[in-house]
């Protein structure tokens, strides 16, 4: 063998090997065939948290969704499209299933986001930010739990590319992105305010640009419009289902009374108007509690005495009314400050702990073959310790919000037609979020938690865009 023939033999196969590595660092999302293998390698890295607990992450509310679901019982603080979701998700037949199906709609979203804000990001590089996600915020941890929490973002998501993106997506695309923002929309409360905010926005957005003249991108409304018309439909069917009553919520009042019990203005009201104003409550002034958890969700309350949510309704929708009208600007103040705590608080594990004392019942009765992987999971073995996944998250969260804060007035001094209302959008998502969740209820980290991934992927696809621009330039 020749000394040239030898050198060919031996670099032939690593010349091979690093134009494979190429072509595979290449691979656009572009072509369908990737697009799919996306959607695909996400679930795994959206399912890693509870991959790793050993069972999909279980919140207390899950019970009530599943007492709704599988006992045929209305429940009003919880949706039932949520119930009837997990119980045609296959969640008799494993919760992991459910969970799948979780993952699998927002890896879907994810990869439509990424192809409509950055058209050259390829495949690796997409994984390589789902893994940062799922690193570095809690992402992972509403994926694979049995909650509505993961379509928060989903909202949030689909709306921004039906909106903007309708035309590179294509119809069938457009299809899926309207149930899913359906769905995402009707599956709790807060998220029908989120996704009505949202297209508010979008269409003021849309007269500004007209008033304007300036070349930002147009906002489409119809595919929005009709998501949330969906969203409506699947809610008043759900709700008709359980109740033979049309309605949204039965519940909305409820956990507004109990935000202001917690911020004083039920107390004052009652000092201040008792006995005259005849309210069942008056009776039980020195007793109520001082927190909105307490009330709602203490065992053996004043609030289980009166019936709960039923029985309390028509009393604290009468209170929320005249509170606001007797105190607008206290209230004003208190839903501000609230709003700000909202915004600023996103850790990660929120009451993400054993739970079997209260669920134990309902699981055992539903899902009696899935409760020796219930039981042996982390979370149920108290073995989650968030207090170190919060060293990272928490400032990462931190730094997300200052940096999109920041692209989005450097977007706007620029012109930029494409970051500011991406930018923008995320912007105002996540304060109307904790105007929904801060004022209607009352602040809770999982609330903003489960959303500050969004700017994170925002701002990342954007540089990804602009790097990837940069090189062709070249």
């Amino acid at each position: 063998m020749s000394e040239y023939s030898a050198t060919a033999f031996v670099v032939g196969p690593q010349s091979r090997l690093r134009r494979f590595a190429s072509a595979l660092w290449q691979m656009p999302l572009a072509r369908p065939a990737w697009e799919a293998v996306a959607v695909v390698l996400l679930c795994p890295l959206l399912l890693s948290a509870a991959i790793w607990n050993g069972f999909p992450l279980i919140f207390y509310d899950t019970g009530a969704y599943m007492m709704q679901g599988f006992g045929d019982k209305f429940v009003p603080e919880r949706s039932p499209v949520f119930s009837i979701f997990i119980l045609t998700g296959g969640a008799g037949t494993s919760l992991w299933l459910v969970a799948l199906l979780q993952t699998a709609m927002a890896s879907f979203v994810m990869v439509q986001m990424a192809r409509m804000v950055a058209p050259r990001v390829t495949l690796p590089i997409l994984l390589l930010i789902g893994a940062a996600l799922t690193l570095l915020t809690g992402l992972p941890w509403y994926a694979g739990q049995i909650e509505p929490d993961i379509f928060t973002p989903l909202v949030v998501l689909c709306l921004y590319v039906l909106a903007f993106h309708i035309k590179p997506l294509g119809w069938w695309r457009a299809g899926l992105l309207i149930f899913i923002a359906a769905l995402a929309t009707a599956v709790h409360p807060s998220h029908l305010g989120l996704s009505a905010g949202l297209i508010l926005v979008l269409a003021l957005y849309r007269a500004a640009r007209l008033l304007r003249q300036k070349p930002w991108p147009r906002a489409q409304l119809l595919l929005p419009v009709s998501s949330l018309c969906l969203g409506f439909c699947l809610i008043f069917s759900a709700n008709y289902i359980y109740t033979r009553h049309i309605f949204v919520s039965r519940a909305g009042a409820v956990f507004m009374f109990a935000r202001m019990l917690q911020d004083g203005v039920v107390q004052r009201l009652l000092n201040e108007t008792c006995p005259t104003s005849n309210y069942e409550l008056c009776r039980y002034r020195k007793v109520l509690p001082h927190r909105a958890d307490k009330w709602l969700w203490g065992p053996g309350t004043l609030f289980v005495k009166l019936h709960r949510f039923i029985g309390t309704e028509k009393e604290s929708a009468h209170i929320v009314h005249d509170a606001l009208v007797r105190y607008p600007f206290w209230n004003l103040e208190l839903a501000g400050r609230d709003v700000l705590q909202q915004l600023t608080l996103f850790h990660t594990g929120d009451q993400i702990e054993p739970q079997q004392w209260i669920l134990y019942p309902d699981f055992h009765a539903f899902i009696p073959d899935q409760m020796p992987a219930y039981s042996a999971a982390r979370q149920q073995k108290g073995r989650i310790d968030f207090h170190l996944i919060n060293y990272v998250h928490v400032p990462v969260g931190g730094i997300v919000l200052l940096l999109l804060v920041a692209g989005f007035v450097f977007a706007m001094k620029r012109g930029d037609p494409k970051a500011a209302p991406l930018l923008g959008f995320v912007l105002i998502a996540l304060l109307g979020n904790a105007i929904v969740c801060g004022v209607f209820s009352n602040p809770h980290a999982r609330y903003q938690s489960r959303l500050i991934w969004v700017p994170a992927f925002a701002l990342a696809l954007l540089a990804v865009d602009r790097r990837s621009a940069a090189l062709q330039v070249r």
